[in-house]
């Protein structure tokens, strides 16, 4: 029999029960990727990430969803396997911050972790911006998300930005045309496929708080309808208004996601220049998976 030490840890999130749950399992090594998906679909959440010795980094990461698709990008997949590293004593001290690095798919990217009153926080660089072109019209768009064409934005442009995992960044009038997104999924995921985006981001600013944004994702390419909160898509956001002169790396950006879901997140990125996330997390369950 084989036994994997696992466990659940909410990232993004200052108490438990709120954030992105994130299933992590250790030594899973010399486990064909097959076995690694039934672990995935057996947890049932957003992504389950394992995690693995490397040759080039200081660990690598492999995350799944519960469908089974493996999925990319230095999101709450990564910075959750790390926090809870840091929360398990399993990386040097973490009293002065330290930088490690981790292979995910091709990248191997920095992450930062400093243990600061009693929590690990950590903060990592996600590759650089790559942007699709702008897509033609709003009217397909708002159809897959079940809003009327009013309810969004012309600008800056809906498009495929991409530090990692490609999504499709769509500006919507106000937090409330974000809330009324009811997406249909047939619909939604022509439009995906046609722009060469894996999930779909729709965001909103308040104009009393310009560099706070409101926002839900829908993932429905890998089987995730909606996901509380997105790492992968905040980096990508987040550049993708710098290089349309709406951000800058003074400012940032601030996100808060998964309040429909009642597990709202708090997001954090900044411009370095390349997006760096930013957050911690709450350690709810570890145990013993037995195969």
């Amino acid at each position: 029999m084989i036994k994997l030490i696992a466990g659940l840890i909410d990232v993004f999130a200052d108490a438990p029960l709120s954030g992105n749950p994130l299933a992590v399992v250790e030594g899973a090594d010399g486990l064909d990727d097959d076995v690694l998906r039934r672990i995935a679909r057996e947890f049932n959440q957003a992504e389950t990430t394992f995690l693995l010795p490397s040759t080039r980094a200081d660990w690598k990461l492999r995350s799944f969803t519960a469908n089974g698709s493996e999925v990319g990008g230095a999101g709450h997949n990564a910075l959750g396997a790390w926090l809870w590293l840091g929360h398990h004593g399993q990386l040097r001290d973490l009293t002065e911050a330290r930088t490690f690095r981790q292979e995910i798919g091709s990248d191997v990217l920095p992450i930062t972790l400093q243990a600061r009153d009693g929590r690990i926080h950590g903060r990592m660089r996600q590759a650089a911006l790559r942007l699709g072109p702008p897509l033609d019209g709003l009217g397909s768009l708002a159809e897959g998300l079940g809003i009327p064409p009013g309810d969004l934005v012309a600008s800056p442009a809906p498009r495929v930005a991409d530090t990692g995992a490609a999504h499709l960044m769509v500006r919507a009038s106000d937090r409330h045309a974000v809330d009324r997104c009811d997406p249909i999924a047939g619909k939604l995921l022509e439009v995906l496929a046609a722009a060469g985006a894996e999930g779909c981001y729709v965001y909103a600013f308040d104009e009393s708080t310009p560099d706070v944004a409101y926002a839900r994702f829908f993932n429905p390419t890998v089987g995730l309808w909606e996901d509380s909160a997105t790492g992968t898509a905040a980096g990508p956001l987040t550049a993708y208004l710098g290089a349309e002169g709406l951000l800058t790396a003074e400012r940032g950006l601030s996100i808060e996601q998964g309040v429909r879901m009642g597990r709202r997140s708090l997001l954090r990125v900044d411009l370095t220049p390349d997006p760096e996330l930013s957050g911690a997390g709450v350690v709810v369950l570890r145990g013993m998976l037995h195969l």
